[in-house]
């Protein structure tokens, strides 16, 4: 008996290392960029439901602070003037398209009667920056474990599936490097895949895609408050995404400081690599217990509500731009 319990105590241990080898290997490739964003994900999908995810406990921090690291980053390959005149024309649009959405999904929330906290986090997640938007209204709702991970897996999911989809798009229907950057930034739900895809359709999408993302982050602040009214939760505490304010001041520093300059073009090369790791985790995080624990109705919610928002934006974007 004792020899049988040995054995598989091996077993694991082997596994375990052959889990972290593979993740050490892509993780190399990443810092050398051998490997693109989206197939960076894809390896993530891969690796983590053919051998698991050695690193399950260390990987929601580490994206976290990958994603924050490489959107301030990415600040000091950026021009404050193009930026800000980009943010500002994606204004009303971004007004438009949060409140939209998030009228939509109650409405869709209540005809496919997706439970009320799961529904409205995965609205929030859809109308402003997806995991972000979660993290931060989930203590405002009070939802528990099980709401919140439904919902982030939906947005995961989904986000994984933008990667691919919008650039081939975009291509398509032969969208301006200023189009499909505001058309990224409005219907992609979460900074790094709104980063992944507009980097690979070209530098002036991912500008203009990371600003408007970016500003619309910043709603994360008023709806915040208005979901605290609504279910009606006066104590709680809302989460302000500080590293935008590091965003800006980098992207200052490159626009108004010319010594800047000399080291600002590693620093982007470093973000650049960072989110790249940072798609590898979010991937890893999606298996199959991930996609079986989603559900039919939270999935098809946040499939109706992207493809609202996709729909409405594109056509906004290339009539009335």
């Amino acid at each position: 008996m004792k020899t049988k319990q040995h054995s598989a105590s091996q077993l694991f241990e082997i596994n375990l290392y052959v889990q972290q080898a593979f993740f050490a290997v892509v993780i190399f490739l990443c810092l050398f960029s051998i490997i693109s964003p989206p197939i960076a994900l894809l390896l993530g999908i891969v690796l983590v439901n053919v051998f698991g995810n050695p690193f399950v406990a260390f990987n929601a921090k580490a994206i976290t602070f990958l994603l924050q690291f490489s959107v301030i980053g990415l600040g000091f390959g950026m021009n404050a003037t193009s930026a800000f005149s980009a943010g500002k024309e994606g204004f009303v649009l971004t007004v438009f398209s949060i409140f939209s959405t998030l009228l939509f999904g109650f409405l869709l929330g209540r005809w496919l009667k997706t439970e009320k906290k799961t529904s409205h986090l995965i609205s929030c997640g859809t109308a402003i920056c997806g995991g972000s938007a979660i993290a931060a209204i989930s203590p405002v709702i009070k939802s528990n474990e099980n709401q919140t991970s439904i919902a982030l897996g939906v947005i995961f999911i989904l986000n994984s599936v933008a990667l691919f989809v919008f650039p081939f798009i975009g291509h398509q229907l032969d969208l301006s490097q200023k189009d499909f950057g505001l058309w990224c930034a409005i219907a992609i739900h979460d900074t790094s895949s709104v980063v992944g895809a507009a980097n690979k359709y070209g530098a002036e999408a991912l500008q203009i895609a990371t600003t408007v993302k970016l500003a619309r982050a910043l709603w994360i602040i008023p709806i915040s408050i208005l979901t605290a009214v609504i279910f009606k939760n006066k104590n709680s505490k809302i989460k302000i995404p500080y590293f935008i304010g590091l965003f800006v001041l980098a992207m200052l520093l490159n626009s108004y400081i010319p010594s800047v300059s000399v080291f600002a073009p590693h620093i982007v090369s470093l973000a650049k690599i960072g989110l790249t790791i940072t798609l590898f985790l979010i991937g890893a995080t999606l298996n199959v217990s991930t996609l079986k624990s989603v559900g039919v109705k939270p999935l098809l919610q946040g499939v109706f509500l992207w493809v609202f928002i996709a729909s409405l934006s594109l056509v906004a974007i290339i009539y009335l731009g």
